[in-house]
C-alpha cells in the first residue's frame, strides 16, 4: 500500500470514527471511566446548603465572611490500545476483516478519549511486541495510531497475550483505561490479566467472524492455519472433526469471559457483520 493509499484510508477512517466518538461516545466514555480523584479549583462565597466541611477558614477569617472551597474531578486518564496483530486477525467472510473492525473500534476509542483530553497509547502484539507507542495527546497522534493500524505488518503470525500483558505492566506504572482488542483464541493468560487488572481499568473486547465458530459439512478441503503458515487436509464430512472444532473454539470463548470476570475487567464481544457501536455503546452504559 503507497503513502497516498494509506493518507486516503487513514482520513476514511478518521471521518467516520471521529463523528461516533463526537456525537455518540464522548458523553458515554466520560460518564463510563472516572479520573484520579478530586483535585481543588477555586473558592467562592458560602451559599445556603454548602457542606461546613467545605468552609476555607483562611479566606473566611480574610474576608470576615464565610467562603468555601470547590473541588471538581481529576479527569485527565491515559488510554492504552492493546491491539493483536497475528495472523488470525487478517481472517474475514463477511463485510470486513477482523483486523479492519479492530482499526475502527480502536479509532474510536481514542478518538473519544481525545475529546476528553486524555493521553492514548498503543501497544502493539503478536506473541512478541511488535510496536509500543507511549501515551501522548492530540489529533496528530491519534493520527498517527490510525496509520500504524492500517499498515504495520506483524513479524510473527502467532498470538501470546500473556506476553503483551506482562509487558504492559512493565511500562505503565501509573492506572490507566486499558482497552485489550483481540479474537482471544489462546489461554493461560489469567495470571498476567489479574496482575494488569488490579492497577488499571481492563476491558477484553473480543472481535470475531460467524465462520469461526463451527466448520460447515463442505467435503475434504485443504485449509490454512493463520498463525503457523501450516496447510492441513480436513474432512469436514466428519462428525467428530466438526464438533472437536466447535468444542476448541467454545472453549477459548468461555475461557475469555470466566478469566476476565474473575480478574474484574470487562468484556465486549462484536462479530464482525454486527455493530460494535451498538455493543460498545451498551457496555459503557452498563458501567454508569
Amino acid at each position: 500500500m503507497d503513502t497516498k493509499e494509506i493518507l486516503k484510508k487513514v482520513r476514511k477512517i478518521e471521518i467516520k470514527t471521529r463523528r461516533l466518538s463526537d456525537h455518540i461516545f464522548s458523553g458515554e466514555y466520560h460518564t463510563s471511566f472516572k479520573g484520579r480523584g478530586m483535585t481543588f479549583s477555586e473558592v467562592r462565597q458560602y451559599q445556603y446548603g454548602d457542606d461546613v466541611r467545605a468552609i476555607d477558614w483562611n479566606v473566611t477569617a480574610r474576608y470576615n465572611e464565610p467562603f468555601v472551597k470547590v473541588f471538581e474531578e481529576e479527569r485527565e486518564l491515559t488510554m492504552m490500545l492493546m491491539v493483536d496483530i497475528s495472523g488470525s486477525e487478517s481472517f474475514g467472510t463477511k463485510n470486513q476483516l477482523k483486523r479492519d473492525m479492530i482499526t475502527e473500534i480502536a479509532a474510536t476509542l481514542a478518538f473519544s478519549a481525545t475529546q476528553n483530553n486524555d493521553k492514548i497509547g498503543l501497544l502493539l502484539f503478536s506473541d512478541q511486541i511488535e510496536l509500543f507507542i507511549p501515551p501522548k495527546k492530540g489529533k496528530s497522534h491519534v493520527l498517527r495510531i490510525i496509520r500504524e493500524l492500517i499498515e504495520f505488518e506483524s513479524k510473527s503470525k502467532k498470538t501470546d497475550l500473556s506476553q503483551a500483558l506482562k509487558y504492559l505492566s512493565s511500562v505503565l506504572k501509573k492506572k490507566a483505561i486499558v482497552f485489550l482488542i483481540s479474537d482471544f483464541m489462546v489461554k493461560d493468560y489469567e495470571h498476567t490479566l489479574k496482575i494488569a487488572s488490579k492497577r488499571h481499568d481492563v476491558t477484553g473486547i473480543r472481535v470475531f467472524d460467524q465462520r469461526e465458530e463451527s466448520i460447515p459439512n463442505i467435503g475434504v478441503v485443504n485449509m490454512l492455519d493463520a498463525e503457523t503458515g501450516e496447510i492441513l487436509l480436513v474432512d469436514t464430512t466428519s462428525n467428530k472433526v466438526r464438533m472437536d472444532y466447535e468444542k476448541y473454539y467454545r472453549e477459548n470463548v468461555n475461557y475469555f469471559k470466566d478469566i476476565f470476570s474473575k480478574c474484574g475487567a470487562g468484556t465486549i464481544s462484536s462479530r464482525v457483520d454486527e455493530s460494535y457501536v451498538t455493543k460498545l455503546l451498551g457496555y459503557f452504559k452498563a458501567r454508569n
